[in-house]
């Protein structure tokens, strides 16, 4: 919201929600139905009511499709305008970048049903479209320059257009961003060449509906922080840049406010001199751009069909909230639509993994890679070696940009698919990146899950390298492992140091307080812990994937922990985890590069539980844990405070 809210800020429509499209449905069901019974009589439909609901759709669409394209932009950086930081705020406030499109859907179908001049429309119009070009040069951009000016005036700023300039770092949607008062007014300069077109009978449906996309491209292009107007445009034309602004000359309005007030067409700048004397150097920096070498690329990968949406590069309110595995209905019923197309471009991108996210801490920097493959295709045999091929061409391509660690995320570091990061050393011993599996600072966040006071636990799964590490620690702690699976304690007797082999023993009990659990935990083996059970897992994907939680039982978060504030850009969600939260192996990487440590943890290799602990404090990132969270939202005691001796 604006600084000090002014009348008419709220949209009509702000507590309906989603359920805000309800409102555009019976006007598009009767102009549907107008216009098949039309065409059923052997006459002409009414195309501009018709094409309404074609235009909406559309227009969200497109608007998804810029948001994607400046976001994989972005991240890349070469091009970025304004490098700062874009924070989950911004994703909230600009959440409801669609209400313009609402309203416009809205406006046309009750303008259509009470303006006799709007119906029977012809497709095409020539000389409608030279109109409204020199209607919108002339009225349109005039008007707009010397409103834009006055909402600069503290009192129209304080109250409306604050809530626009609160983003310095622009995203297509940014541009419609405003109070309703706001984008009603814009409203109504964008009507003058709709309204003189059909007032004039020079009107038609291609130029209506026409006018209203090149409003939102020429937004979105103003908006999306990076440049790719090219300057041959500019060569060939001299006088365009008069005519048409550029992403970088926009951008300096919402860096320094007080120039650049044109909406597309910077030539009223000119004329009354608030032209900002760096916009063409701006271009021309930003145009050329500059490659920048990330310090640390986390390498992560696909889950299911539907979490591809969920991706920074996605849809930015799903991106911006954990990933549910059972989400709302008409979500599920979306992403079921959509699915096999998903999985279609997954695999069309599959030959090698893309950039999804850029951040900054303090002068490291970072970036999250995504292999294009889904969980179900690490699991299979058939699909095994394409997904190696995969992984080892990102390997090869982090250590081509200069990346001094890369980190193994979630399946990519499989002992069957690369023996925990160590198969690329060992093809490539001169491999200069370090390869960081963050096995040490799992089991550390793992540690700090373990209740205070516990003396045993139960532990299930089957033999890893975070199992044996963790389970090294565990006796060092003076804590018994009881273990069911036979094949899991010969495994672990042989790993554990001889003096400490007493405090493992096996055991068919499942009576202890505190489970450490890995993957595929099932419903059934759930049941038989007793009330107050403690699930921990020390695996990277939840517990409760397996089956319903138990009411009466503690279910912790996966190995996790939460980024220090000096940790920037970072406005979507790793995966299930929350906001500002990541997973203890991505945040490895980034305690390995900024400690300097020379070796790779990768292979049998690891960099040492309370080493990698005390490091990932000393540089501000905090334990994480969902089960306290959630106990200290209720109001009740926390189950488990941090060991002392893991801390």
């Amino acid at each position: 919201m604006a600084s000090k809210p002014g009348p008419l800020t709220r949209w009509p429509w702000h507590d309906m929600g989603n359920y805000k499209y309800a409102l555009v449905a019976p006007w598009a069901a009767y102009s549907t139905y107008r216009f098949a019974a039309a065409k059923a009589r052997g006459e002409e439909g009414d195309l501009l009511s018709f094409f309404v609901l074609p235009t909406l759709l559309f227009r969200l669409l497109y608007t998804q499709l810029w948001i994607s394209v400046s976001r994989h932009q972005t991240a890349r950086s070469k091009h970025r305008i304004v490098s700062k930081s874009l924070d989950f705020e911004q994703v909230d406030r600009e959440r409801n970048w669609d209400d313009q499109i609402i309203l416009t859907a809205l406006l046309f179908y009750v303008v259509n049903s009470v303006a006799p001049m709007t119906q029977g429309l012809p497709w095409w119009n020539p000389k409608g479209m030279v109109l409204t070009v020199l209607l919108h040069l002339g009225p349109v951009e005039f008007l707009y320059y010397w409103f834009h000016r006055a909402l600069h005036h503290h009192y129209l700023y304080s109250r409306y257009h604050s809530h626009h300039h609160a983003s310095i770092v622009t995203e297509p949607v940014t541009s419609v961003i405003h109070p309703f008062a706001e984008e009603a007014v814009y409203f109504g300069l964008f009507a003058i060449p709709l309204l003189s077109t059909m007032a004039t009978g020079m009107a038609s449906v291609a130029v209506a509906n026409g006018y209203l996309v090149y409003i939102d491209f020429m937004n979105y292009l103003g908006h999306c922080n990076f440049e790719l107007v090219p300057k041959l445009l500019f060569d060939l034309f001299p006088p365009l840049k008069y005519l048409m602004y550029t992403p970088s000359f926009h951008s300096l309005h919402h860096t320094q406010f007080r120039t650049n007030y044109s909406l597309f067409v910077p030539f009223y700048d000119y004329v009354y001199g608030t032209m900002d004397k760096s916009s063409d150097d701006l271009y021309e920096r930003t145009l050329h751009g500059r490659e920048e070498a990330p310090d640390v690329v986390h390498l992560t990968h696909l889950t299911a069909p539907g979490s591809l949406l969920h991706l920074r590069l996605g849809f930015a309110s799903l991106a911006s909230a954990p990933l549910d595995s059972r989400p709302p209905l008409a979500l599920a019923w979306a992403l079921a639509m959509v699915e096999r197309p998903l999985a279609a471009l997954a695999s069309l991108l599959g030959r090698t993994a893309f950039r999804c996210e850029a951040n900054r801490m303090g002068k490291l920097s970072t970036e999250t890679w995504v292999v294009p493959r889904y969980t179900s295709e690490y699991t299979s045999k058939k699909d095994g070696h394409a997904v190696s091929r995969v992984v080892e061409r990102a390997v090869a391509d982090a250590e081509a940009s200069g990346a001094a660690v890369l980190t193994l995320g979630l399946l990519n570091q499989g002992y069957e698919l690369n023996r925990n990061g160590e198969l690329y050393v060992i093809r490539k011993p001169g491999l200069k990146t370090k390869i960081v599996d963050g096995t040490s600072l799992a089991v550390a966040a793992v540690l700090h899950m373990v209740p205070r006071g516990a003396r045993d636990v139960l532990l299930l799964g089957k033999e890893c390298k975070v199992v044996s590490v963790l389970a090294q620690a565990l006796c060092e702690r003076d804590i018994q492992i009881r273990v069911v699976d036979a094949d899991l304690h010969e495994a672990l007797g042989q790993q554990i140091s001889p003096e400490l082999r007493g405090r493992l023993a096996l055991s068919c009990s499942y009576s202890s307080k505190v489970w450490l659990v890995g993957d595929g935990l099932t419903a059934r083996e759930q049941e038989k812990a007793t009330p107050g059970t403690h699930f921990v897992p020390y695996s990277q994907f939840p517990v409760t994937a397996g089956g319903d939680a138990r009411a009466d039982c503690v279910y912790h978060s996966t190995p996790a922990l939460v980024a220090p504030e000096s940790y920037e850009n970072l406005h979507a969600c790793e995966n299930w985890l929350p906001r500002r939260v990541m997973s203890a192996w991505r945040a490895a990487g980034i305690v390995h590069a900024l400690e300097r440590w020379p070796g790779h943890e990768c292979g049998d290799a690891v960099t040492g539980v309370d080493k990698a602990w005390r490091a990932a404090l000393a540089h501000g990132f905090r334990p994480y844990d969902a089960a306290a969270v959630r106990h200290a939202a209720n109001g009740a005691a926390k189950p488990g405070q941090a060991r002392a001796d893991a801390n």
